[in-house]
């Protein structure tokens, strides 16, 4: 995709953190902007921010692990600005716990934002943007944890490493077909954002009852401090999402630091060795 002057692009999690700086790029670049959240203070805060700057925005509140919400968000993209042309599946969740710990709300509560929030926006969006026949492009969200496999993060892990093989058949399906339309998976070490904040964003009948322990503590503090730390910032990463289009860049690496880790784990699988704990390292 070369051309971005007044296309358009729904963007979910957009009010903040990566989501956010995006949608600032894409605006930059001149596109309509869809912001789809969860998050409705924060969503009208954003809203009303690209506006003063005279960009063309709206936002939607929506809830990606519901079909109808993100059917609505679609909706309201073709209703307002006629077509989609890049859609980013990036609203995400992340808990931390030891694998038999957490409660099976925990686990509804992650599979529902980060694997069904991605699923719904392939379901919805990419039928519309294949009858465009006109060059788009999906962008998926995953994370470094979707490459790794980590102590005291299994939620996370699995729900990134489903984003990761999701994409990968997506891209195979798309070029099978001859589609105009490409994507990209998003795979981001620490970047300084609300993710370690999760919680507050979690629905009252999903809430987790399990009183967490010290360690349990400590690890999220831990992960918290590693992200607050990150030294590549939203924007750098915003930017190298844009580049990725413009590049048809599938795999998208905002760390590429972390490549002989990832490269560490497959050398474990194919020399059949017991699996590193690359998080100590």
């Amino acid at each position: 995709m070369k051309h971005f002057n007044d296309k358009v692009a729904v963007i979910t999690g957009g009010a903040s953190g990566l989501g956010r700086a995006m949608a600032n790029r894409f605006a930059k670049a001149g596109m309509k902007l869809v912001i789809a959240d969860i998050e409705e203070k924060s969503l009208e805060e954003t809203v009303s921010s690209f506006e003063s700057q005279g960009y063309k925005i709206i936002g939607k509140h929506c809830d990606v692990s519901k079909a109808e919400d993100v059917e609505g968000l679609a909706e309201t993209s073709l209703k307002n600005f006629g077509s989609v042309d890049i859609l980013c599946n990036n609203a995400g969740v992340s808990v931390t716990g030891r694998a038999w710990e957490h409660s099976r709300a925990e686990w509804e509560w992650a599979i529902g934002v980060n694997i069904w929030g991605v699923i719904n926006g392939i379901k919805t969006f990419t039928p519309i943007m294949l009858n465009q026949d006109s060059d788009g492009h999906i962008i998926n969200t995953a994370s470094v944890a979707g490459l790794l496999s980590l102590p005291q993060m299994s939620v996370y892990c699995l729900t990134k490493h489903s984003v990761v093989t999701l994409t990968e058949s997506l891209y195979h399906d798309l070029i099978e077909i001859g589609a105009k339309i490409s994507c990209s998976v998003l795979c981001p070490a620490y970047v300084p954002t609300n993710i370690s904040k999760s919680e507050r964003n979690r629905p009252n009948h999903l809430k987790d009852s399990r009183i967490k322990t010290e360690e349990n503590i400590r690890m999220e503090k831990k992960l918290e401090y590693a992200v607050e730390s990150g030294k590549i910032s939203a924007d750098n990463v915003a930017e190298l999402v844009f580049e990725a289009i413009v590049e048809n860049k599938f795999y998208i690496l905002s760390h590429p630091r972390i490549k002989p880790t990832v490269e560490e784990r497959v050398n474990d699988i194919l020399k059949d060795k017991q699996p590193t704990n690359t998080f100590s390292k």
